[in-house]
């Protein structure tokens, strides 16, 4: 595993550079993920204003004026922050490196770098507002397309999914919520992909409403948008081995080098053998889920069974010859989920991206969408390791209840779109 550029660097290339262990895998590929979704949605609004779908809003754009008080202190609070966190976070790599989000929330930084930079920002809000006040205060007109504000959509679909993803995901691991609720909600791991679709979406329908963008043409050009993001991020899992993995494939087991073999003795021994790793996982009693799979077709095993080697969160016992902040290997492999996902969220960005020109009628591309994301990640549920709610017939996990609702919802939103179309007053489209 990969969970920082360093580790990355110096496995493939041999270069030793500690101080690039602040970034994460993840979190580079969480981000890489947003920027490839915002081109899908920036090429989809931008082909459906060319198709007359959508249409432009005209705005008062006021410069010349002079720079407020307010400004300048808000320069200035921003590039102390800039300096007294981000740069002094490279500056304590050492200390900020095992965990740069908890170190972003310390009193932790440098304060000289933060009053310098502070100090640069405001002379630089200075001397922009110097050059804009030459000609005097103007007032122009300007036409702003949907596909200018993708930008905005982005940052908001981030915060609200961020949000999201975290209060969903304190719900799913209630217990330990409650043991350190602050900690839960400030770490960078425990992230639960529906809470953040949930929230990114509320928070998107109120700034579509704002801007006077229809929100069901915004849903359709996200629809590929996501699910393509989606992907990306879930590769991260898996370069970074995050934890969000399958269960255990109890064909192989891990040897004492720290390699994944085929097993030779029964799971029941191999759980005894490693009973300090599993009680720190599961309840006494509560039986460990694996399915025992061996590779076939001549598939390579890691493809269904890894046992996550360096993983960022030091999960499993001690890998053997290791040095550095992630010297852990998962003493029996699981299912690289992560990858199976990957896969089926490209294969789905393919289908979605194909027949998107194939419908005209609002929101037929989110429900298809939706359908596919809610299969997907039902699918994957059966081989995942989550909690369980008991209804006494069946124990679902979250991710599966709200799965099979999303799939249903899709289902009666594609059969009723053309009503809906019907129903709901349509958003006036300024055009060209």
């Amino acid at each position: 595993m990969y969970p920082d550029f360093h580790h990355l660097l110096r496995e493939l290339f041999g270069l030793d550079i500690p101080q690039l262990s602040l970034l994460k895998t993840f979190g580079f590929l969480v981000a890489m993920g947003f920027l490839a979704g915002g081109y899908v949605i920036y090429a989809e609004l931008k082909r459906k204003e060319d198709d007359g779908l959508v249409g432009f809003t005209i705005q008062e754009v006021t410069v010349g004026k002079p720079t407020s008080l307010i400004e300048y202190i808000s320069s200035g609070v921003i590039g102390f922050i800039i300096g007294f966190k981000l740069l002094g976070m490279f500056l304590e790599w050492k200390i900020a490196s095992p965990d740069p989000m908890s170190y972003l929330f310390s009193p932790n930084g440098n304060i000289i770098l933060g009053f310098v930079i502070a100090g640069l920002s405001v002379f630089l809000k200075y001397n922009t507002s110097k050059k804009d006040s030459k000609n005097g205060i103007q007032t122009k007109k300007v036409k702003t397309f949907p596909h200018h504000r993708v930008g905005d959509i982005a940052v908001i679909a981030a915060i609200g999914g961020f949000a999201g993803a975290k209060i969903f995901n304190a719900f799913e691991t209630w217990e330990d919520f409650l043991q350190d609720p602050m900690g839960n909600l400030l770490s960078s791991s425990g992230l639960t992909f529906y809470g953040g679709l949930i929230v990114a979406t509320l928070a998107l329908w109120y700034y579509a409403r704002k801007i006077n963008l229809d929100f069901r043409h915004l849903c359709d050009a996200a629809g590929p948008a996501l699910i393509l993001a989606y992907g990306i991020g879930r590769l991260g899992c898996q370069i970074s081995g995050d934890g969000d993995w399958g269960i255990y494939n109890s064909a192989y087991t891990t040897n004492a080098n720290g390699h994944v073999v085929v097993a030779v003795q029964p799971f029941d021994k191999t759980l005894v053998q490693y009973k300090d790793h599993i009680n720190r996982h599961f309840e006494p009693g509560e039986p460990v889920p694996h399915k025992s799979i061996t590779a076939f077709a001549g598939l390579p095993v890691w493809l269904f069974a890894y046992n996550y080697p360096n993983n960022v969160n030091n999960v499993g016992v001690e890998l053997p010859n290791c040095e550095g902040d992630y010297c852990s290997v998962l003493p029996m492999p699981v299912f690289p989920t992560p990858i199976y996902e990957f896969a089926m969220a490209l294969i789905i960005f393919g289908i979605l991206w194909r027949i998107r020109k194939r419908f005209t009628t609002p929101l037929s591309m989110f429900s298809i969408y939706l359908v596919f994301n809610g299969i997907e990640r039902f699918l994957i549920e059966q081989i995942r390791v989550n909690y369980k709610y008991d209804w006494g017939f069946i124990q679902p996990t979250q991710a599966e209840i709200i799965a099979v609702a999303i799939v249903i919802f899709g289902l009666l939103l594609f059969a009723f779109r053309q009503k809906i179309d019907q129903w709901l007053p349509k958003t006036p489209v300024q055009r060209v």
